[in-house]
């Protein structure tokens, strides 16, 4: 295994950039991959030498210069990106086109991403992000997330947009190993969308696919998404298994993804693509061929969010809460950077030390939990709260 890790040091070692070697590999996007320079290897390096093998990372700390400037709360609301694709599906009359809308809208929320591989903050317990949408038609959107629990991580999200008749909660509990030449991550959790103008349909549960860094040892480090996730509509008996591939060491292609949408027992339709291009839904009864998603012509068309502006955030808001840490990783300032994230990292051990010795139990502010997941509230008094703890009433 030393061996390994002394290969892996001499590669990184050497200069970046210029050789043949050091393009980025085939199929992917200039975006989609990251070159470490001398330091950043002999950091890596220094940090994957006390790792093993299947270890849970969720206690170790990585280098500031792998970090995306926003907190993981932040990072779910990319699956609002696209409002648009979901908003008047519960007047189509056809399930099966409802249960297709779903699949646009959840598809379409994978091609945000940050430059190179970078992972978003992990948020502390009790963080929260809020923001609101206003969309071209009049209408708007109202979004919250929260770190309800540390060990195990669990973030929970809250979204509902009353006009246009759409809720979607749930909750993610990231879990990264190391796997030698990669990092892992399974996501598991699920949202749970609800057509609030079809209540006879139940809920949407969608889960995710897992994360995986290449290249952290020897390479070009790439972030793949990989492996089965499900998109389930348990009332209407619809159901689409979707495979997100990761490309084989000889073969294949990045990005790619593969799905059969079925009702009960029968295929409908099957999906693929690529979810960092363009993503098609084809129907095995006509033969007909529909885009569920095209990154390159749609993927700018991002609904903008409203967030408070950091002086008026409360302290544990996490755009307030990780300011300086994003201004060091703005200024490409990795000293900086790191004593930042070291002062939100140490306050909080500090504070559940505290918590320890008086025993007090964390209680989240916005959630709760039953049976491990966080209950759906699409009622009138949730969405009036929501509105009003988001965007309060002008007073005057």
């Amino acid at each position: 295994m030393m061996g390994l890790f002394s290969q892996a040091g001499s590669h990184i070692k050497r200069a970046r950039g210029l050789s043949v070697d050091d393009r980025a590999p085939e199929d992917t996007e200039p975006d989609d991959t990251s070159i470490l320079d001398e330091n950043e290897g002999s950091v890596i390096i220094s940090l994957i030498s006390q790792l093993r093998v299947g270890m849970d990372l969720s206690k170790v700390t990585f280098p500031t210069f792998v970090l995306e400037p926003r907190s993981m709360l932040e990072r779910i609301t990319d699956f609002m990106s696209h409002p648009d694709l979901i908003f008047g599906a519960e007047k189509c009359d056809d399930s099966e086109e409802r249960f297709t809308r779903i699949l646009q809208y959840y598809l379409a929320g994978w091609h945000i991403k940050p430059k190179g591989v970078k992972k978003p903050y992990n948020p502390v317990l009790g963080e929260f992000f809020r923001c609101r949408y206003d969309y071209p038609n009049g209408t708007q959107g109202f979004f919250v997330a929260e770190q309800v629990s540390h060990h195990p991580p669990i973030s929970a999200f809250f979204y509902i947009s009353p006009a246009n008749r759409v809720c979607i909660v749930g909750e993610l509990r990231p879990k990264s190993k190391f796997l030698g030449n990669s990092v892992s991550t399974t996501m598991e959790g699920e949202n749970r969308i609800t057509l609030m103008g079809v209540p006879d349909d139940g809920e949407y549960v969608v889960t995710m696919p897992n994360m995986y860094a290449r290249g952290i040892l020897f390479g070009k480090m790439v972030l793949e998404l990989g492996d089965t996730c499900v998109v389930k509509n348990e009332k209407n008996r619809l159901f689409c298994d979707l495979e997100f591939k990761t490309k084989g060491f000889f073969s294949g292609t990045y990005n790619a993804i593969a799905g059969r949408v079925r009702r009960g027992n029968s295929d409908t339709g099957e999906v693929s693509g690529r979810w960092s291009h363009v993503m098609e839904f084809k129907s095995i009864k006509s033969g007909s061929k529909r885009v569920l998603f095209d990154a390159a012509k749609d993927g700018q068309n991002i609904a903008p969010k409203y967030v408070p502006d950091v002086e008026q955030q409360e302290p544990y808001e996490s755009r307030r809460l990780w300011k300086d840490l994003t201004q060091a990783i703005e200024e490409r300032n990795m000293e900086r950077a790191t004593e930042a994230k070291s002062a939100v990292e140490d306050a909080q051990r500090e504070l559940r030390r505290k918590r320890e010795e008086s025993g007090e139990k964390f209680v989240p502010r916005y959630f709760e939990r039953h049976d491990g997941r966080i209950p759906r509230d699409d009622s009138f008094e949730a969405i009036d709260t929501v509105q009003t703890w988001i965007w309060p009433p002008a007073t005057g």
